[in-house]
């Protein structure tokens, strides 16, 4: 099919009367991992509302079976919507209380290929008139353009996040409770001057770290800690800042047109440099000097620009500095079709490490990389939504860091 059919497909989705459901699927969505969860996992509460018949606890695990189209695929099949309730029906303490969409018939499906890891799956529900799900359109993207596609529709979808949609719950993102545990600012604990220029990247991870120091926890975890808390803080100063004019309307359609693609390219410019700036912040903290062990957006060659070079820019361009002791690090949220762009960054430096947050890669992607000697840097905590097989060629961000002292004791 034509990148037009997908633009197509949204036209007839994108509309009043469906549900929508936006994420990218994991190692343990699909059959990457070997987990043999058996189909996508999508929270309960939005499958609650339009499956209302398997919100119940008096029987076990109960289902429904319903028609389901892979739009993308020319795949069509019957597939069953189910409440794992052991945790509630059975009062089992480490029992299930999750929904699933299950029955695809195994790898055949686009949605179970392990090489559909880390695509970006839209799920479209036709409603009736009561607000049920009649059946489900899915479209898994099946390369970076038609990624950039859907999030122009929806902004950007990152690693473990999702957009939903339905006319109970309007708007492109889940509530967010109040409160401190959660990040969220209220207006009067918003800083200003953010009222009226929106903070940057860099302020907001500033904020993040006074609210989130994390001290003594492991540089992993405290990556994945303050991703959370930062969106959330971006997410409650978005809202501050636009929902008055929201609320005021708008006199003509290219204003409004006009803000909505101005909250949008935030978003992307948010998602885009996030991890980079968070992964700047532990460096920091871990006791690397900038300009000294690292330089954060360096150019190692005219018009090429790593995430990182260590231990300096100055370094990398000293021919007489040893090709062995350089290293780069480039940071992409995901990997699945951006990997390759990593590849020309750093002539020098044969071997290229990137940072994701992806949840996991096939086998097959895997090989690819590391055949272009591209090194997978994943937060420990991510590591399990991999393939077993690949889990010890893996290195974390600690252990990353680990080799850079090492380094540093040969200067």
């Amino acid at each position: 099919m034509a990148v037009s059919d997908f633009t197509d497909w949204l036209g007839v989705f994108c509309a009043p009367g469906v549900a929508l459901f936006v994420k990218r699927l994991s190692g343990n969505d699909t059959l990457a991992n070997g987990a043999h969860q058996a189909g996508p996992y999508i929270p309960k509460d939005f499958l609650f509302r339009i499956f209302p018949m398997i919100n119940r606890t008096d029987e076990k695990n109960p289902d429904h079976r319903f028609e389901l189209a892979v739009d993308s695929h020319m795949d069509a099949r019957e597939v069953r919507v189910i409440y794992y309730n052991s945790k509630r029906h059975e009062g089992k303490p480490n029992g299930r209380d999750e929904t699933r969409l299950t029955n695809f018939g195994g790898g055949a499906s686009a949605l179970l290929d392990p090489e559909s890891t880390g695509a970006l799956a839209v799920f479209a529900f036709p409603l009736d008139d009561n607000g049920a799900a009649t059946s489900c359109h899915v479209w898994v993207c099946r390369h970076e353009t038609e990624e950039d596609i859907a999030e122009e529709r929806f902004g950007p979808i990152e690693p473990g996040r999702f957009v939903m949609w339905s006319p109970e719950q309007p708007g492109l993102f889940p509530p967010y409770a109040a409160g401190r545990a959660s990040c969220w600012l209220e207006q009067a604990e918003i800083p200003p001057a953010w009222l009226t220029q929106f903070p940057t990247g860099a302020e907001i991870v500033r904020k993040t770290v006074e609210l989130r120091p994390e001290d003594g926890t492991p540089p992993d975890k405290r990556l994945l800690r303050r991703r959370e808390c930062e969106f959330e803080i971006f997410r409650s100063v978005e809202e501050a800042i636009e929902l008055p004019a929201i609320k005021a309307g708008f006199t003509t359609l290219d204003d409004f047109i006009s803000r909505a693609q101005t909250v949008l390219q935030r978003r992307k410019a948010r998602s885009g440099r996030s991890l980079e700036l968070h992964t700047r912040e532990i460096l920091l903290e871990e006791r690397f000097q900038e300009g000294a062990d690292f330089e954060h957006g360096p150019q190692s060659e005219p018009g090429k620009r790593p995430d990182f070079l260590f231990p300096s820019q100055a370094a990398y361009r000293d021919p007489s500095f040893p090709a062995a002791r350089l290293r780069m690090l480039a940071t992409k949220t995901t990997c699945r079709d951006r990997w390759r762009q990593v590849l020309n960054e750093a002539d020098r430096i044969p071997v290229k490490h990137l940072l994701t947050l992806q949840e996991g890669v096939s086998e097959a992607q895997f090989r690819e990389m590391a055949q272009a000697n591209v090194q997978l840097v994943v937060p420990e905590p991510l590591i399990g939504k991999f393939p077993s097989s690949i889990r010890a060629d893996i290195q974390t961000l600690e252990s990353f860091m680990g080799d850079l002292r090492l380094l540093e004791v040969a200067r």
